[in-house]
């Protein structure tokens, strides 16, 4: 995680001004004296055979039947990128004008890297958005920056009009750093930064700018079980997770660095995510994006997690209701159970009037079997003269 320092104090908006303009104004000087000392830590060229974790935990290979983030840009404000094979940088912008465009840190290869990564046969590392163009501003050369650079960079950044704009950097808030967060998000990008680590007693309570502005999906990092690390940032409010312990990323030097931990290596997690999602819904502005990383996400897990870890396949598939209006589509209420008077009761069984029914039934068919026996025997009688029957005799 990166450190920047904050601007001069004590002499007045005047002064801050000034510090900014020279900053900004450098790209105009001749470019000084490279760095005493530009060594990264070393790498290593041995990885597992298994994938690492975290793109098991996210599940990044179902996703990429959907898309890989073919046609979006992404902006990464980071400490510079050395080339790697499976890491293509399109353009790097050097804010730091010290006459080395490569990454004296790591940090930055590491970054670029979790984002876009081109899969490699044999391989087990690879991005979340392989196919996303990635533009470099370099704005350090060492763990610590100038916050004018910071706020230059993403001035800069904002210029390359990419969709995603990626800020692995802990600074101060202030006031030209808030109007450059602004500016971005006006321009429909989405703004993921990292929420910061814990390193003392006298920073943990203390939030991490630009990641506690409003509208910058703030990411802090993750364990394998899905609970924030101990060192993520609970002051800044976090929108989601992203891995952020025991990491694999490439390196400088053409090699890689495992073992990396912390919020800088979770943002570029989330970052990816949103270059896929901007692959995949197009029509999306950046407000939505974000809404939808944060709605997608697997659940919270306790303070300083957001909505849990980024869910990319999920962020991808799920159906939100918002999307189509500027508010939520709410279901209709179902409707509520009929009362008791809305239907009619059978009535009780009439015993009386079943009897007297039964009773005239009885009488009408009497009545039509004697009327059958008249109809058959007078006929007959008027044929034998009303006189009685031969009589039977008995042997």
């Amino acid at each position: 995680m990166f450190a920047t320092r904050p601007a001069p104090r004590g002499r007045g908006l005047a002064c801050v001004l000034l510090a900014s303009l020279l900053t900004l104004g450098a790209a105009a000087a001749p470019a000084a004296a490279a760095p005493k000392e530009c060594k990264p830590k070393k790498g290593t060229m041995q990885l597992p055979a298994s994938e690492p974790w975290a793109q098991k935990r996210l599940d990044i290979k179902s996703a990429w039947q959907l898309t890989r983030g073919a046609g979006v840009k992404v902006a990464v404000i980071d400490s510079g990128a050395d080339y790697h094979p499976q890491v293509q940088i399109t353009k790097i912008i050097d804010e730091t004008h010290e006459g080395h465009r490569g990454d004296c840190v790591g940090h930055g290869t590491a970054v670029s890297g979790i984002i876009g990564a081109r899969h490699l046969s044999g391989v087990p590392f690879h991005g979340v958005a392989p196919e996303a163009s990635i533009v470099m501003v370099k704005q350090s050369n060492g763990s610590e920056g100038d916050i004018n650079k910071l706020i230059s960079g993403i001035n800069d950044a904002i210029a390359e009009k990419p969709d995603v704009i990626n800020i692995s950097v802990r600074a101060a808030d202030h006031s030209q750093l808030r109007a450059a967060v602004q500016r971005a998000l006006a321009a429909d990008i989405v703004v993921v930064a990292a929420a910061g680590n814990v390193t003392g007693p006298d920073d943990q309570d203390v939030p991490a700018y630009p990641a506690a502005y409003e509208g910058v999906l703030a990411v802090g990092a993750a364990t394998p079980d899905g609970r924030r690390a101990d060192s993520s940032n609970a002051a800044t409010p976090v929108g989601v997770l992203g891995p952020g312990t025991d990491i694999t990323a490439p390196w400088t030097g053409r090699a890689y660095m495992r073992g990396l931990e912390g919020t800088s290596f979770a943002s570029p997690y989330v970052a990816g995510t949103a270059a896929l999602v901007r692959a995949r819904f197009p029509h999306l502005d950046q407000e939505q994006v974000r809404r939808r990383i944060i709605g997608t996400a697997d659940g919270p897990a306790g303070a300083g997690t957001g909505t849990g870890m980024v869910n990319p396949l999920l962020a991808l598939t799920a159906v939100m209701p918002y999307e189509n209006g500027s508010a939520p589509v709410v279901a209709e209420r179902p409707p509520s159970a009929l009362p008791a008077t809305a239907i009619a009761k059978v009535p009780p069984r009439d015993e009386g009037a079943i009897g007297i029914a039964m009773g005239m039934g009885t009488g009408v068919m009497m009545t039509i079997m004697l009327a059958g026996a008249l109809a058959l025997l007078i006929p007959l009688g008027r044929r034998r003269g009303w006189r009685p029957g031969n009589a039977v005799s008995r042997s």
